[in-house]
């Protein structure tokens, strides 16, 4: 596959990503699938349908897909709903997260919750799930990560801020950042078992995930209204159908076939960004290194015991 042989555009929507795509007899699991862009993606590959459950921390927010409860700051949690998973497991979308938490915040690990949730959770999710994406034979990974990692690599000393002052954009940024080297080193690791692993940055989009974000940080007056409804959108952002588009390209489309260990957006393969700046576009150097993905898997598998 090459850029060129992808013909959709940072505009295309997940419904034309996946138009005439069947994914009869695949089974799906996408987080955070309640609202923003993982209903969207959720919706799109039960459209093509694939059987979807979608995992999330309040099963009765979803109304028209099997929803199953799960927290990926509750270990014991994730242990249980892996633990609970019968069968082959074809797509696993990585899609739920948190962002730019105003205060440190720890889980009952004591770890930093963004980092947490974003980056240690979908991973002992990922790793639990080994076997099932395994017997499915050509299973699928999809991590939903950010443009936001130009801002910071992994911080592999202090991780968790207990020696350095917390900062919020900077422990989002870091979580993206292990997120794709995760994704690189999980792409290596399981190769030999069929299992494609991919990343992405689906653009910016008003969701539920801005909820921590004032107008100022928004970048723009009137967002949403005092019930959080939003009310406008900046320009150059995507609606939620626009946003999703990449993670279900990664997900279901035959396009990419075979493709893994690398990172998406607009959907296409991204540049390699040797120079990261915030907002820009493109991966940076220090995501996708095989060294610091080798040790950002050692690492995690420590903190995961």
């Amino acid at each position: 596959m090459t850029d060129t042989a992808l013909p959709f555009t940072a505009s295309s929507t997940a419904a034309e990503v996946l138009d005439g795509v069947d994914l009869t007899g695949r089974r799906a699991i996408v987080t955070g699938g309640a609202s923003g862009i993982g209903l969207v993606t959720a919706r799109t590959l039960a459209a093509a349908g694939a059987d979807v459950t979608v995992a999330v921390r309040d099963p009765q927010a979803v109304e028209d897909l099997p929803a199953v409860q799960l927290d990926l700051a509750d270990r014991a949690g994730i242990a249980a709903f892996t633990a609970a998973w019968d069968g082959p497991l074809h797509l696993l979308v990585n899609n739920a997260g948190t962002m730019a938490l105003p205060e440190l915040t720890r889980t009952a690990d004591g770890w930093e919750r963004q980092f947490a949730v974003n980056h240690l959770g979908p991973a002992e999710l990922t790793l639990g799930l080994h076997a099932a994406l395994a017997q499915a034979g050509g299973a699928r990974v999809v991590n939903v990560a950010s443009s936001a990692h130009l801002m910071s690599a992994v911080d592999f000393a202090d991780p968790h801020f207990e020696r350095t002052p917390y900062e919020a954009w900077t422990a989002y940024a870091r979580s993206k950042t292990a997120m794709i080297l995760f994704t690189v080193a999980l792409a290596e690791r399981w190769a030999a078992d069929g299992i494609t692993v991919n990343a992405l940055h689906p653009g910016c989009i008003m969701t539920n995930l801005q909820r921590h974000l004032d107008e100022a940080q928004l970048g723009f007056v009137g967002a949403t209204d005092a019930h959080g409804n939003v009310l406008a959108v900046p320009p150059g952002w995507k609606t939620p159908e626009q946003g999703a588009a990449t993670s279900v390209l990664l997900a279901g489309s035959p396009l990419v076939e075979g493709i893994t260990g690398r990172y998406f957006e607009d959907n296409a393969l991204a540049p390699v960004q040797p120079n990261p700046t915030p907002g820009a576009s493109g991966v940076a150097p220090y995501a996708i290194d095989p060294e610091l993905a080798a040790r950002l898997w050692d690492s995690t598998l420590r903190l995961l015991g």
